[in-house]
């Protein structure tokens, strides 16, 4: 089995590429794990003799099939988790993302099919990120962001982007969770915000910087 460092280091390397073009620069990396350049470096060396990276110095690194198949495995167990502690458990899922760090290291892949059987075989998790197969693959739809959609066109939420506590908090007293539908009533240039009606009824105002992490989807029976 990896170490949880590998694994910590693999699932990063595969969020890193999804925004990046290319390799991704020792910097970059280093930056998102939190750790001086050179330790990025050495465990990246570690990871290209595993066989589980591309690493060229000055060049960046990027992860070959099998680093991204195991980057994938273990996102899968972590979103799992995060959906298993909301159903199942009750966890608010503004805290899961912590308790999904520490658990994705720990459970077996026997638990892992159970957990899977037992929710139904879930295609995303509680905010709405897909989760992957357990083959190694991951289906993301496109989706719009609240802050480009038309207005007066119901759409549903189907994604948040960020996961701090205190934004998804925020969310979950508005009614902006996944699964909700919302209208884009008006938009405002010179406030740079836009004022939407949730499905509860609510009318409330928000910033296009938090309208752009909430990606959305046409509502039910609305057509693109």
């Amino acid at each position: 089995m990896p170490s949880s460092t590998v694994e910590n280091y693999l699932k990063c390397l595969y969020h890193q590429e999804l925004t990046t073009e290319g390799p991704v620069a020792m910097g970059q990396l280093a930056s998102a794990m939190g750790v001086a350049p050179g330790t990025a470096t050495a465990m990246v060396k570690t990871l290209a003799e595993a066989g589980l990276v591309h690493y060229e110095p000055r060049g960046g690194v990027s992860l070959n099939p099998t680093g991204r198949r195991l980057a994938l495995h273990v996102l899968r167990r972590h979103r799992l988790i995060e959906l298993f502690l909301v159903q199942v458990l009750g966890l608010d899922w503004s805290e899961v993302h912590d308790e999904a760090e520490e658990l994705e290291h720990a459970i077996s892949d026997k638990v892992l099919t159970r957990m899977d059987a037992l929710l139904g075989h879930p295609s995303v998790d509680p905010h709405g990120d897909p989760i992957p197969t357990a083959r190694g693959s991951v289906h993301t739809p496109h989706l719009a962001s609240l802050a480009d959609c038309h207005t007066d066109r119901p759409v549903r939420i189907a994604r948040i982007l960020d996961q701090d506590p205190r934004f998804l908090r925020f969310l979950d007293q508005s009614g902006l969770t996944p699964g909700s539908e919302a209208v884009v009533q008006n938009r405002d240039a010179d406030a740079d915000a836009i004022t939407l009606q949730t499905s509860q009824s609510r009318q409330i105002t928000v910033g296009t910087a938090v309208a752009a992490k909430i990606l959305v989807e046409p509502a039910a029976g609305v057509e693109n």
